[in-house]
């Protein structure tokens, strides 16, 4: 069997090629050891690596920014078996004001978007932390605004079965699999630029029930498949602020924390085969540019 681990970031964007080169690494080791062959893109146009690779595996999945990141995935459901999210389903999620006008529709709580005063401006389409600062000027073109909410800043990592996409005959029902909830380090910096530092796994949070529900319905909502991060803000609601529908660093430290394997999970998913829980043991910090020590 081989797998195409396709992780964009590598040879293509210095910024945030520490990130991707720790998820590259912890997800082509879990690969290695459930018996697959992995082959990755090597340097030049990463779309047409995509192309010369993706016919010789049985399965793939690729990790990039959300705003490329459903150009490249259509390219795996053309080729091969698809492990991650549904194109469609990504291209949506890349939009963050979109994402927020359809879980405030189906009554998921979002932040209120506002244009005056101090508050949260975003790109609507983005990365992560990625240009996100507090300001009180006016939002600039391919912008929009955000109340700033208090609070913790919390992720929740689930994997979801087969929804629609490529392989939606493989759709089995089953609720997404929690892997963990994951606390945040987040800091604003002195000119109010956010900026993502890595975080804590597994927390057990008070309002646990209450976190977990939210993101499952956020995913379902979207349609989201594969692994997928929901992030947070816990304060006097929980309120969804991003959706990840992808693997994130958060994956860094879940993984060794958990007994099993992170390629097998994708791989049950992606045919409906969702595991009803995994088994977590310790609790570990990691840094966006994939250490792990003990918490």
């Amino acid at each position: 069997m081989r797998a195409l681990i396709a992780e964009y970031t590598r040879f293509h964007d210095p910024v945030l090629a520490p990130e991707g080169e720790a998820i590259f690494r912890v997800l082509t080791k879990s690969f290695f050891r459930c018996g697959y062959e992995v082959c990755s893109p090597e340097r030049g146009d990463f779309a047409e690596e995509l192309r010369r690779l993706a016919p010789r595996c049985d399965v793939g999945i690729v990790v990039a920014p959300d705003q490329i990141l459903a150009r490249f995935t259509a390219i795996i459901e053309q080729f091969t078996h698809n492990l991650g999210c549904g194109s469609m389903n990504i291209a949506v999620c890349a939009n963050k004001q979109r994402t927020g006008n359809i879980l405030s529709a189906h009554g998921i709580q979002v932040p209120r978007e506002v244009t005056t005063g101090k508050k949260v401006i975003k790109p609507i389409r983005g990365c992560g932390a990625e240009g996100v600062r507090v300001s009180e000027s006016l939002p600039e073109e391919g912008e929009f605004g955000q109340e700033l909410l208090e609070g913790e800043h919390i992720s929740v990592s689930l994997i979801g079965g087969r929804i629609t996409g490529n392989v939606c005959e493989l759709y089995s029902g089953k609720p997404p699999l929690l892997l963990a909830i994951n606390r945040q380090d987040i800091r604003v910096t002195p000119d109010g630029t956010f900026q993502y530092w890595g975080g804590e796994t597994p927390v057990d949070h008070p309002r646990s029930d209450e976190i977990v529900r939210v993101a499952s319905r956020t995913l379902e909502v979207l349609g989201c498949q594969g692994h997928t991060g929901i992030d947070l803000v816990v304060g006097d609601e929980v309120t969804v602020v991003d959706v990840n529908p992808r693997p994130t660093t958060s994956l860094v430290g879940i993984v060794a924390c958990m007994e099993e394997e992170i390629a097998d999970l994708l791989v049950k998913a992606s045919r409906g085969d969702v595991p009803e829980r995994v088994h977590l043991r310790g609790r570990v910090k990691f840094g966006k540019e994939g250490s792990v020590v003990s918490a």
